[in-house]
Parts: C-alpha cells; structure tokens; sequence
C-alpha cells in the first residue's frame, strides 16, 4: 500500500490503530518560515515558541501510540533565529520529549551534513550547514540493522604491511608486565598477526598496561579491566567503516518538485534501511510533495503520507503513480 492522506496530521493520526507503523520518518513546518495554506490548523504560523513546541507534543504523542514496540521514530526539525539569536528549537523539542515521557528514548541526534548548503552571506555569523534527526524508540525491541546504513561506502582496506605488530614486540619488552603476562601477550599478539595475514581482519591495535594510556578516558569495566587482570588488550578491526551518527549529502534537487523544503533522497533511504525491513509500513505525517513516501516504494516498503494542503496531496500522489 502506499497511500497519502490529505487532511489534518493529528486528526488523521488518531484515526490510525495502536502499535500499527514500523517508521516514522519526519519533518514538521518550521515555526514561523513558510505558510503552505490557509487553513487555520496549520503548525508553523503560532506566534509562541512554547505553544508551537506543545503542539508538535500533541502530534508526536500519537507518533508514539501508532508506532510497534519494534518501531521507530525519526523526526527531524529546523531551526530559527530570532533577534539575531538561535532558538535551538529541535533541542528544546527533545527536552520536553524528556519530561512528557518516562519509556520514550532518544538513541541518536543524527546530524545531516549539507555538502551544498544555501550561500548567505552572513557578516558575523556562519552559514548553517547541518539539520538533527533524532531517532526516537519506545521499547528497546526496535528494529535495527547498521549493517545497511552508509552501505555504500567502501570496506576499510587491510594493513598487510609485514612490519605490522612489530613495535608492540619492543613495548611489550620493555613493559611492567611480569614475564608470565609478557609471554602470553607475545602469544596472542602472534596470533592476531597472523590473522591480519590471513585477511581475517583489516588492523588491530594492543593496549599494554603502563604503555598506553587507558581506553575510554579510563573508566572501569571493559577493556580496562582487562588490561588490569592480564597486562594488556588486543582490539581487532574486521573491515567495515565506523558507523557514525553523521550523513553527508546535498540538498535536494527541487527542480522538479513544487516544494520549498524538501529531503534529499539519499538521506531518507538510509534512515528507512538502517530502521525498517522489506513490506513495512512507513508513515510521514507531514509528506508535503511525498519524499519519505517515495523513498519508501522505492525500497520496496509500504508507505502512508498525511499532508494538510491539497495541492501538495496531488503532488505527492502524482509522484507516487510515477514512481
């Protein structure tokens, strides 16, 4: 199914069963940047930060109810300077989420990084060139697969270089390690240099106990503690690029779409594989011209749009039947 609904986010969300999405992906109007309609239920043209951000509340509370336990929310928002200072809206929308909510949880602030962003030319302020998408859940059952996220970049190339592992040979030596720990760490660093030969995994690193400094600024628990229990750890790296909380892309090309604040593609379909499977029902209350929607067809989910102007319910349809 894939179908856009044209009518008010939250009376059409209400109308919607309990636990029945799998995704969220969305962007609601910006307070105070653009009006699409005349219609008095439009969010964005309320003259309060505080009533705006309540009703956005109002709106992510049926977020909650219709997603699955298995569901997640991503929910993107800008921002907006007001006597030449910025609100930090998306953040102070986070803050209310924390003190409506006892089980809601924020995983992630994924920061989109805009290769191209829009020139101004600001004289004592810097060109706004990133957007949060806070990932939202409210179980810890959600559906996550990272291996799909970013999946195009290219794997890590292996460090085959024969004199790998060689210095730790001299650290070790030279070490506070007792000779019993200096003789296992020589074992075990030969096992993991074989296994870099071997293709089995791209790098390592050791820790030695008194050599480097300790990991994670030196909390307990974890690799410190064993490097405390047996005089060092070995870290090994299997090829894949670190999966990091940033995607960089450029702006959407709007040439071709009737709307003024439109998602890049690319940005949408790693947010839907990185949080959904195949057949999965994926919802964007506020679907302007339908880009989550389309995103989602085109990755072989099913999709529901709300949008509260007629004109770009028709738009979005229309590229919906076209895609």
């Amino acid at each position: 199914m894939n179908k856009i609904i044209c009518g008010d986010s939250l009376e059409e969300l209400s109308e919607l069963e309990s636990d029945s999405i799998d995704l969220i992906v969305t962007s609601p109007p910006y307070f105070r940047q653009r009006k699409y309609t005349e219609d008095e239920r439009e969010i964005g043209s309320e003259t309060k930060i505080g009533l705006y951000l309540q009703i956005l509340l109002g709106v992510f509370d049926e977020c909650v109810r219709v997603i699955k336990p298995t569901g997640s929310i991503v929910w993107n928002m800008g921002d907006i300077y007001i006597d030449k200072s910025l609100q930090l809206l998306p953040y102070r929308f986070a803050l209310e989420i924390f003190d409506h909510y006892k089980d809601v949880k924020l995983i992630n602030d994924i920061t989109w990084v805009k290769s191209n962003p829009t020139p101004r030319q600001y004289k004592k302020r810097l060109i706004p060139a990133t957007e949060p998408f806070f990932h939202f859940v409210k179980s810890d059952d959600y559906y996550y697969n990272r291996d799909e996220f970013l999946k195009k970049d290219e794997p890590v190339k292996p460090n085959k270089s024969p004199k790998k592992g060689l210095g730790y040979v001299t650290k070790i030596n030279s070490s506070e390690l007792t000779g019993h720990e200096k003789i296992d760490a020589i074992m075990d660093l030969t096992d993991v240099i074989e296994e870099l030969r071997q293709g089995k995994i791209s790098d390592f690193r050791m820790k030695i106990r008194g050599v480097h400094k300790k990991a994670f600024g030196g909390q307990a628990g974890g690799r410190n503690s064993q490097i405390e229990r047996q005089g060092y750890t070995i870290i090994r790296m299997y090829g894949n690029k670190l999966k990091r909380d940033v995607i960089v892309t450029s702006v959407a090309d709007t040439k071709n779409i009737d709307h003024p604040a439109v998602f890049p593609l690319t940005l949408i379909e790693e947010v839907i594989q990185l949080l959904s499977e195949e057949g999965n029902m994926i919802l964007d209350p506020f679907c302007g011209s339908g880009q989550v929607c389309i995103a989602a067809k085109s990755l072989n989910r099913q999709s529901l749009g709300i949008e509260l102007s007629s004109y770009y319910c028709v738009i979005a349809r229309n590229r919906l039947l076209k895609g």
